[in-house]
């Protein structure tokens, strides 16, 4: 864990440090949600709502554009396109004017954020795009600019000052661009009907996607991985089975590798409490749970997650059958494992709570 600053540590090193007044700061988040009220209270809804309907009606790439601060906004508004599934892609001006324009065709649109619509190199950019013959869109906060006249549609972002104390950095004017393009691109996703699981299928490897993508299948053990025995078995002899596969657990099945029950470590030591020196004689038969809770190899993965922690109490296992033989009776006492069963009823893999967390589930 980290320590404190040396100047928040120690007062005395206080008197040559530089501080922050917190009622300066105060003030200036005050002064922020000002400038960015003037943003939203003045906003042209009309011009709004012609760009967001001329990016919905494009059939090709939606290309974003800016230089300095504008520039890596829209970075990151492109980014957001592309992660709802719009097609969408940053376009340097400058590499733009060194070979990059070659990408654009009539079919796109290209949107060239810019706070005061004079900037150069967006400026030049205009006759080269247009001679590809897209659509030119120009979202600038100057009254009257270069862009504007140029480009065939102009959004204005109103903007009453930077919060720059000398209005010069672009601190407000960056922040409403994000805000813009950001709740543009949530009006596009609306308009596409665009799902929860579609949009986990553009974030596979988010949580979100995870758990809308993947089936217990894809997160079993299986095969030579699955700690077996037989119902006749005695227990001692199944200790290294018991202890080597890592799920804490065995799967008792007939010769058809049909699932009987499950035998957990958390048994085997309640079985030699009861039983101390008689464990040697019983079977894995006689003292496994025969029946366990369940659920399909093709069911969410999530899922499997849910019905764990589900009441009455929380378990750690589930055994997966065929569904229409699902057995939906909670076990008496807490296990670590879920196997997972084909149409037959076989033993195909075993899912624990252990790979579903690992999985980021």
């Amino acid at each position: 864990m980290g320590s404190l600053p040396h100047i928040l540590a120690d007062p005395s090193s206080q008197k040559s440090a530089q501080l922050i007044d917190p009622i300066k700061l105060k003030n200036l988040f005050k002064s922020q949600q000002k400038y960015l009220n003037t943003f939203f209270d003045k906003l042209d809804n009309t011009q709004t709502h012609v760009f967001t309907q001329t990016l919905l009606n494009s059939t090709g790439t939606i290309f974003i554009t800016g230089v300095g601060k504008s520039g890596f906004v829209s970075k990151n508004i492109s980014q957001t396109f592309v992660s709802l599934g719009i097609k969408s892609q940053f376009l340097s001006p400058v590499d733009a004017l060194h070979g990059d324009i070659g990408i654009l065709t009539d079919n796109d649109v290209l949107v060239m954020f810019s706070k005061s619509g004079n900037s150069e190199e967006l400026v030049k950019l205009v006759p080269c795009a247009r001679a590809k013959g897209a659509f030119l869109i120009s979202v600038t906060s100057t009254e009257a600019n270069a862009l504007m006249g140029l480009c065939d549609l102009n959004v204005h972002l109103p903007l009453e000052r930077e919060l720059c104390p000398f209005d010069l950095a672009p601190t407000t004017s960056t922040a409403i661009q994000m805000v813009f393009g950001c709740t543009v691109a949530i009006a596009l996703m609306d308009a596409k009907n665009l799902t929860k699981e579609g949009y986990a299928a553009n974030h596979p490897a988010g949580r979100i996607g995870k758990s809308l993508i993947f089936k217990v299948k894809d997160v079993m053990k299986k095969q030579e991985e699955l700690p077996l025995c037989k119902e006749g078995d005695l227990i001692m002899d199944q200790l290294v089975e018991l202890t080597s596969k890592g799920c804490g657990c065995l799967l008792v099945v007939d010769d058809d590798y049909r699932l009987i029950g499950t035998f957990t470590d958390g048994d085997l030591r309640r079985t030699l409490k009861a039983s101390k020196e008689g464990i040697f004689k019983l079977t894995v038969g006689q003292m496994c749970n025969r029946n366990p809770r369940s659920i399909g190899a093709d069911r969410m993965a999530v899922e499997a997650m849910q019905k764990m922690e589900a009441p009455p109490s929380p378990v750690q296992f589930l055994p997966v059958m065929d569904e229409q033989n699902m057995k939906m009776e909670a076990p008496p006492s807490p296990v670590q494992f879920l196997p997972v069963m084909d149409e037959q009823n076989m033993v195909i893999g075993i899912v624990t709570l252990h790979g579903l967390v690992s999985a980021g589930l």
